[in-house]
């Protein structure tokens, strides 16, 4: 299935997008896509439903992020052996973690500010992980269990904050705006293998990213697992596992973003993204 959210920030409302493209109404059926919705039960209750039988949502609302409540935005940094290389760092020999706030959240399609001072704001397009089920100490082969689904998330970042700021990465990942997800969150029966997915990334046209999850160092089981070895892990919770090279950082020079510019990306299945930039007000 795959799960949307519609409406204006704060006001969204639950839907699914049927085999039609249609935007179907579920706003009968669960109050939003987030908790109790989000655990097997919930899903199976959603996909038992007759689309037809569903409101159609009329016009072309926006498309706010795909999950709602979340409690967790936790990420992995350093996921892919070739980005880590094009950042100078060296591969982790365990999960890079790291936090952004809930506050950065948007939809796929709303706009992305430019921070004041920034000079280094730059893309990441990342396959993310949404849990459905509670996770604690969670072993590998129970991992996949826990899982709703997935999403595309463009974990936004400012490399002058992140880097050159005294240390810790939350203030260049933080920011607002800097986390849109969606526009669906897809349940795992439509993505039988997350680790096989293309994904690319184009700011005003030109393609910078062009990567595949192929190439992640550390797999979606081996992500909730770690993860939930040092935090429980809670339903509508989503995790950001890294991105490909191709980031504005990595380009020789950098290239960074600046307001007036369009971003587009996408990853296989899991449909795509478009933000425009602007200067924060």
């Amino acid at each position: 299935m795959k799960l949307v959210r519609y409406g204006e920030p704060g006001r969204e409302r639950p839907a699914l997008l049927d085999t039609d493209g249609v935007l179907r109404d579920l706003s009968g059926v669960v109050p939003d896509i987030a908790g109790a919705a989000l655990g097997p039960d919930g899903l199976a209750a959603i996909r038992a439903l007759n689309p037809a039988s569903l409101p159609k949502v009329e016009g072309t609302p926006r498309i706010g992020p795909c999950v709602g409540g979340i409690g967790k935005f936790v990420c992995v940094g350093l996921n892919y052996s070739d980005h880590a290389a094009e950042s100078g760092m060296a591969i982790p020999t365990e999960p890079v973690l790291f936090m952004k706030p809930t506050s950065c959240i948007v939809g796929p399609y709303d706009n992305v500010e430019i921070p004041r001072t920034s000079t280094k704001t730059d893309w990441e397009v990342e396959l993310g992980i949404v849990i459905g089920k509670a996770a604690k100490y969670v072993s590998l082969d129970d991992a996949y269990d826990h899982v709703a689904g997935y999403c595309v998330i463009n974990d936004v970042s400012e490399r002058g904050f992140q880097l050159e700021r005294g240390g810790q990465w939350d203030k260049g990942k933080g920011c607002d705006t800097f986390g849109p997800i969606g526009p669906w969150l897809v349940t795992t029966d439509e993505i039988p293998d997350p680790h096989v997915l293309d994904m690319w990334l184009e700011v005003d046209g030109k393609r910078y990213q062009n990567g595949s999850t192929r190439t992640m160092i550390f797999s979606v089981p081996t992500i909730v697992s770690y993860i939930s070895q040092f935090m429980s892990l809670q339903p509508g919770d989503i995790i950001a596992t890294g991105t490909p090279p191709g980031v504005g950082l990595g380009q020789r020079p950098p290239v960074y973003l600046r307001a007036g510019q369009t971003m587009r990306l996408s990853i296989a299945g899991l449909g795509e993204q478009k933000q425009t930039t602007v200067a924060a007000g």
